[in-house]
């Protein structure tokens, strides 16, 4: 009989939405199958009043989403480190057991998303989906980008790449660890039977949102592509935007971000291979855009 897989669930929260980290603690403390590690990283927050088997980790500041995301991996115990908005719930209590038999299957998987969907019925935004053709949900499989708010990853090649890209402080982090997955030659799963509760948001909603889309662009491209990809995916993520953005402040606000992602310290170059933009291009995914 083999063992249940260890499950380091991290849930980041800011202490600004009690009812939903509630339902998000009271969904995973529900999962079966699994032997579970939580802990709740109180980002900028001390967290109190949770039930005694949560763990909990206290960041006097804010440190951002992927640093945030770090922490708790490092503070946790378990092979495989499930990553979960404290906005998300698991709607049935198998969740984690289903996502955990990927890795047992093979060695080379380093993730496996599942599918989220809004419990109010909203539409599924379109970057919930690691597929070009989102109908129903997409189709199962292989992928080579993923959706950063709810996932399992491997511990092992978590580590192995340098986790989350932690000074990007919010948005295209998980592109970036995308990209140093793929290019180390891991599998990243999608499973769309199984799903997860999350409701449906706009990523504007951020009042750092324009700069920071803009920096952490010019960030994926300076740390991960090689020339003269990185410069191409840089103008086509331009031209995309000047065609999608008509308001004139949020366009200022995102070629600031643009500016100062090609003047600042991107951190750790590591361009990936020319047999993994070919590997990218084959999967509908050329890291051009």
């Amino acid at each position: 009989m083999s063992p249940r897989p260890q499950v380091a669930a991290v849930v980041l929260s800011m202490g600004n939405r009690p009812v939903e980290l509630a339902r998000a603690i009271d969904t995973l403390l529900a999962q079966e199958g699994v032997d579970l590690d939580i802990v709740v990283v109180g980002n900028g927050w001390e967290p109190t009043g949770l039930p005694h088997v949560v763990r909990t980790v206290h960041l006097p500041e804010n440190v951002g989403i992927p640093e945030g995301r770090n922490v708790g991996a490092r503070e946790s115990r378990g092979e495989l480190v499930f990553f979960y908005d404290d906005d998300a719930a698991l709607p049935t209590s198998d969740v984690l057991a289903r996502l955990a038999t990927e890795f047992d299957r093979d060695p080379r998987v380093a993730l496996v998303q599942p599918r989220g969907v809004d419990p109010t019925g909203l539409p599924s935004p379109r970057r919930w989906v690691p597929r070009l053709r989102t109908g129903d949900g997409g189709r199962d499989g292989d992928v080579v980008v993923f959706w950063e708010a709810v996932c399992v990853i491997r511990r092992s090649a978590f580590d192995a790449v340098g986790g989350w890209p932690g000074h990007f402080w919010y948005g295209h982090e998980g592109i970036d660890l995308a990209f140093r997955l793929v290019d180390a030659g891991w599998r990243l799963l999608y499973r769309p039977d199984v799903v997860v509760n999350h409701p449906a948001t706009s990523p504007a909603r951020h009042a750092v949102f324009y700069r920071m889309n803009a920096r952490n662009r010019v960030w994926v491209a300076k740390r991960n592509l090689p020339h003269p990809v990185a410069e191409l995916y840089v103008a086509v993520w331009s031209g995309v935007t000047l065609v999608r953005e008509r308001d004139r402040e949020n366009l200022a606000t995102w070629f600031r971000g643009l500016v100062e992602g090609v003047r600042t310290d991107a951190g750790e170059r590591r361009p990936m291979s020319w047999s993994t933009v070919a590997r990218l291009t084959r999967a509908g995914r050329p890291p051009i855009i």
